[in-house]
């Protein structure tokens, strides 16, 4: 009993020293890939993709409009930044929207391409082998006949047309319905190729916006950009070499009713050369409706209003005359908010932060507010400042930085033609009248007739899963103990029954009819 003893306490012990262990780093590889390259992960980082491109719907980018980003700056300054330290004005071109969308491509493809290569060896196979008991399968037909069971089985081939068929003994055996997985491969490998094809855009082409005010020209450019964001193997040295020209803008806003104050047209009349010494064309620009110049779609983004001013120094030289564009602060009014930088005025620098009124009125309590978005009757006011305008560094044309300037006074409400004399025989400023400046956003991308064949694949593929049906048949024919050849019939289908027993028991029709003869009707069992 000592020995026995012994024996097992040792048996213990080694089976303890050589027990299972940690899956080591080739188990924990295959564990990680598996995972991601399952359907569920796909779904769940599809799903994280919709939901990181929420805060792209709503929140303005920098990629569509720098305006409204500079806007939500100036209305929002303490959280602006914050949103930003998170990339949600650059929602598209963040770190961890491409995370996700690389580990989608990645998960799809470790998805697809098994499951594609599966396929096509099951395309190749023989249809399976007929199963022992028919009786089994949702729909079952039997009848007799007095034809040989060859001849059964010859004219069961010729009945299951379109099926693929095998011969198993006394049997055969049909499949059909494979475009329903060709379609469901095909509707992922389209989703492949659209993400590549939607990467690809990112990579070689670029985005960039622009504001143009009336009268005035833009050069695809690099330095003529307001913003650009061009694709990382995108070469800005050797842009398209096309100029446009704003030659008039038309804001049209509805006047009466409910609606009052709503836009209803946006047109910009421009004039463009493709490229130096190409004719000058003329071209409607519309919302939805770009204008293409070299493989580059020009958008039409938005409007707004640049009051133009007159700037005079202390010794009455003119130093300053442009318009300068204001940026809306609500879209029913236009109320805007802008800055204009004089830096050369012979003395100290001169600047000043103006509210643009197009249509000026007093509201109930007596405040001048802008009733309506049109230009009515254009009022402005300003608020001057005095010193050093900081443009040594870098800064934004909306800002205006007044650390190290004096604020020397507010001026009157001025109508276009007004004179405010500044404060200390500082100079004076005049408000000679108002223009229409646009928004517009130039794109290249190459891949998008890839990415829209890649699109018209996914509908085509999602369509064959949507509308084939599967269906395997069997036909056993055995000779009976009466000297007839009993015949029976089974069908199965991986979608409606309902549809498919339809179809499997007009199959089991004509193989009676044919075998029939036209004297023997048969006698079908269900």
């Amino acid at each position: 009993m000592a020995v026995l003893s012994e024996n097992s306490g040792n048996t213990m012990t080694d089976k303890g020293a050589s027990g299972p262990k940690g899956l080591g780093v080739i188990g924990w590889a295959r564990w990680i890939w598996r995972t991601l390259t399952s359907m569920r992960t796909a779904l769940i980082l599809l799903f994280l993709l919709a939901v990181g491109a929420i805060p792209g719907s709503f929140l303005p980018q920098n990629v569509v409009s720098v305006d409204q980003v500079a806007t939500f700056y100036q209305e929002h300054p303490d959280l602006a930044p914050w949103l930003d330290r998170f990339y949600l004005f650059d929602v598209f071109s963040s770190p961890w929207h491409g995370a996700i969308y690389m580990l989608l491509f990645v998960s799809l493809a470790g998805c697809v391409i098994p499951r594609a290569l599966v396929h096509a060896k099951a395309v190749r196979a023989r249809p399976v082998a007929t199963p022992r008991n028919l009786s089994r399968m949702p729909y079952v037909a039997r009848f007799s006949t007095d034809t040989p069971p060859d001849e059964v089985l010859a004219q069961a081939r010729k009945v299951l047309k379109g099926y693929r068929v095998e011969r198993y003994e006394n049997s055969v055996s049909a499949e059909t319905g494979y475009l329903r997985e060709a379609g469901n491969v095909l509707f992922h490998f389209a989703l492949l190729g659209l993400l590549l094809a939607l990467a690809a855009g990112a990579f070689f082409g670029y985005r960039g916006n622009m504001l143009i005010v009336e009268g005035d020209g833009f050069a695809n450019t690099l330095p003529s950009y307001d913003a650009i964001y061009p694709g990382h193997w995108t070469d800005t040295d050797a842009f398209e070499p096309f100029t446009i020209r704003l030659e008039e803008f038309e804001a049209t806003f509805i006047e009466e009713g409910n609606l009052r104050g709503q836009a209803s047209s946006f047109v910009a009349d421009i004039r463009y050369r493709e490229g130096p010494g190409e004719p000058e064309q003329q071209h409607t620009l519309e919302v939805n409706h770009p204008l293409t110049v070299d493989g580059v779609q020009i958008y039409l983004l938005g409007h707004g209003y640049a009051p133009r001013f007159e700037v005079r120094n202390a010794d009455g030289d003119l130093v300053f005359d442009q318009a300068v564009p204001f940026l809306r602060r609500e879209t029913m009014t236009y109320t805007s908010d802008g800055v204009i930088k004089v830096p050369d005025t012979g003395g100290e620098e001169l600047g000043f932060v103006g509210v643009f009124l197009p249509t000026a009125m007093e509201d109930a309590e007596g405040e001048l507010v802008s009733g309506f978005p049109g230009v009515q009757n254009p009022m402005v006011t300003l608020e001057a400042y005095q010193g050093d305008l900081g443009m040594v560094d870098p800064q934004s044309v909306y800002q205006l930085k007044t650390a190290g300037m004096e604020n020397i006074g507010e001026s009157p409400v001025m109508e276009i033609g007004d004179t405010w004399e500044l404060p200390d025989g500082a100079g004076s400023i005049t408000f000679t009248g108002v223009k229409d400046y646009v928004s517009l956003q130039s794109n290249r991308d190459g891949a998008r007739v890839p990415a829209l064949l890649a699109a018209s694949s996914a509908v085509v593929g999602l369509l064959l899963t949507l509308f084939v049906r599967p269906r395997r048949v069997w036909v056993r024919a055995t000779p009976g103990e009466d000297g007839r050849t009993r015949v029976e019939l089974a069908g199965l289908g991986k979608t409606e029954v309902a549809g498919d027993n339809a179809e499997f028991h007009e199959i089991t029709t004509r193989l009676a009819g044919r075998l029939s003869g036209g004297s023997d009707t048969g006698k079908e069992e269900r």
